[in-house]
């Protein structure tokens, strides 16, 4: 029998010459030793401590000897690495976690599959990848925001409008640290592309505009349809990029400037003069650094800012950006206000968070603070303060015409349409939904493609429908709910009043009379100067140390008191005098 038909390969394992003494070795009651076909040093030592180990295992002492001291050495080393096994089988790395997702840890490789060689090896669990969307967070136990609770409204039966109430924010610096560094998820809709038509078709059921695109009602029903990816109408529909000759024109600078914002923007807007510009307040050092203030003009708001002084050569009036705009595509200053409004996603492309308010208000609370309390600390992409007083559609449109808002039969027309589309009264049934009937003068959102498309479809239904976005509000929100499990946050009212101050139109405060300046008491009149005594042979008189009340003069630091005062203090005591009078009459 040769080697190649025993199977075996001489380079790999040694030649059969070698084999044959191994075997007789063993007969002999010696171990066999396979040697590779490099054998390592170590092996080499090995087997010269094994022959020097046999060449004095015959005597008697030194055998007993050996044979101590190599159980003694198995007994530690069994003792040794058994206690490193159980110490090396629990250790673990402190927890990392990012999202509340991603943990990093050492897995028990040794209990699971065993030693592999010698040497003790680990294996390292590599951590999932980390979430490509924001998953929200909690704030820690304990924390006061957490056990925060808004308290009864004040008993004043004077007052009985809205007004504010107290908002649990956290500090600035805190705020910008929770800031989300990944999108939040969108539901079913990952990709929105906005529909780009040179040539117009005005073939539409009713309403539209060429800013719009006038889409059929048909492409307004398949709007309705969420898919994973869309093509939607959402305004500047004849220009490659919007505000580049689509109408609502703007200037390349200010376009250039919009496109750098790629953070959070803060956005207004001003047309027709109708309001002043009002002035942030407490806002940090970073907002001021970080945040995009931009507030829309028209040329005639632009003319007057110049001529007041109020605007210089930068374009900015205070801390906020003006940006003109040109070729309104609307005659409705009012309409035109919708753009900037609720197509912000489209002019500051790189933008992640927006916060809309109306140019009547004023902004008191920093925006990363209002983003933190209202979007990121509730995990919502879309927040909007819910109506102080009406939360039912018809109820709202209803309002609208008693107001003269628009016209009656326009807002009929509209809620009959939503109506035939399943519109319903507002009920308990449609919990968690707390009401129909935004108050839309601010509006707080995240870019993602569930929220920029809810934005489009809401501006749609203000570019077919009346102006009045209140009564179109709950129609896109509940389409958009049918398909997916997307929500919006509409918080009270009065939290809303906690962040922004409203101010009159600048027509109110033209026709409001000027306060009244303060009256100034005259000042007191000095005494005559004493006239020189007359020359008398009478001796002199001693004068009186009583003085009658006519002489006495006020000293010119002192002020007279107030004729209301006095009149309402004299009132008070005739009436208490009048009282004690028929108390005695009776009596």
């Amino acid at each position: 029998m040769t080697g190649g038909s025993l199977g075996i390969r001489s380079g790999s394992y040694g030649s059969l010459d070698k084999q044959l003494h191994n075997n007789i070795n063993s007969i002999n009651g010696v171990l066999p030793i396979q040697s590779a076909r490099k054998p390592s040093k170590m092996l080499k030592e090995k087997e010269r401590l094994f022959h020097w180990i046999c060449k004095f295992a015959g005597r008697k002492k030194v055998g007993m000897l050996l044979l101590c001291l190599i159980s003694a050495a198995v007994f530690v080393w069994v003792l040794y690495v058994g206690k490193g096994e159980d110490g090396q089988d629990v250790v673990s790395v402190g927890n990392i976690s990012v999202n509340n997702s991603i943990t990093l840890s050492i897995s028990e490789s040794l209990r699971k599959h065993g030693p592999q060689s010698n040497n003790m090896t680990f294996s390292l669990a590599l951590p999932p990848p980390p979430p490509a969307v924001f998953l929200g967070y909690t704030l820690p136990p304990g924390h006061p925001c957490n056990t925060f609770t808004l308290p009864p409204p004040p008993a004043d039966k004077k007052r009985t409008g809205p007004r504010p109430c107290p908002v649990c924010y956290l500090p600035v610096e805190e705020a910008i640290a929770l800031m989300p560094k990944v999108p939040s998820y969108s539901p079913v809709l990952k990709n929105l592309t906005y529909i780009y038509e040179e040539n117009l078709s005005r073939k539409t059921e009713f309403g539209g505009s060429e800013f719009g695109g006038y889409p059929t009602l048909k492409q307004r029903s398949d709007s309705y349809d969420i898919r994973e990816s869309m093509s939607v109408h959402c305004g500047f529909v004849r220009g490659s990029k919007p505000g580049r000759n689509t109408g609502y024109d703007l200037d390349e600078i200010d376009l250039n400037d919009m496109e750098q914002c790629n953070g959070v923007v803060v956005a207004s807007a001003i047309f027709g003069n109708f309001d002043e510009i009002n002035q942030p307040r407490n806002i940090s050092d970073c907002s001021k650094e970080t945040v995009c203030f931009y507030m829309f003009i028209d040329d005639v708001t632009e003319a007057y800012l110049r001529t007041s002084g109020k605007m210089g050569g930068d374009r900015k009036v205070g801390i906020w950006r003006t940006v003109v705009v040109h070729n309104p595509p609307y005659t409705d200053g009012r309409r035109t206000g919708k753009i900037p409004k609720l197509l912000v996603h489209r002019m500051f492309p790189n933008a992640r968070f927006s916060l809309w308010i109306d140019g009547k208000l004023e902004l008191v609370v920093d925006p990363y603070q209002i983003l933190e309390r209202f979007l990121w600390r509730k995990n919502a992409t879309f927040a909007i303060s819910r109506h102080y007083k009406r939360f039912d559609v018809f109820t709202e449109a209803e309002a609208n015409k008693a107001a003269g808002k628009y016209d009656n039969a326009s807002i009929d027309f509209q809620v009959e349409f939503y109506k035939n589309e399943g519109l319903t009264p507002y009920s308990e049934e449609k919990l968690p939904i707390t009401s129909d009937v935004p108050e839309g003068c601010v509006i707080i959102r995240e870019h993602v493609p569930i929220s920029n498309l809810a934005a489009c479809l809401w501006f749609h239904e203000v570019d077919r429908f009346t102006s009045r976005d209140q009564i179109s509000f709950s129609t896109v929100r509940d389409h958009i709910r049918e398909k997916t499990n997307w929500t919006i946050n509409m918080f009270y009212d009065c939290e809303r009043r906690n962040f922004v101050v409203q101010k009159y139109h600048r027509d109110v405060l033209e026709h409001m009379a000027p306060p009244l300046p303060k009256a100034v008491p005259p000042p007191p009149l000095l005494p005559p100067p004493p006239s020189p005594p007359a020359l008398s042979n009478e001796p002199p008189v001693k004068p009186s140390t009583e003085t009658s009340p006519e002489s006495i003069v006020k000293a010119p630091g002192k002020r007279p008191p107030r004729r209301g005062r006095d009149r309402r203090s004299g009132s008070r005591r005739h009436r208490k005098i009048v009282a004690d009078a028929r108390d005695i009459d009776s009596s």
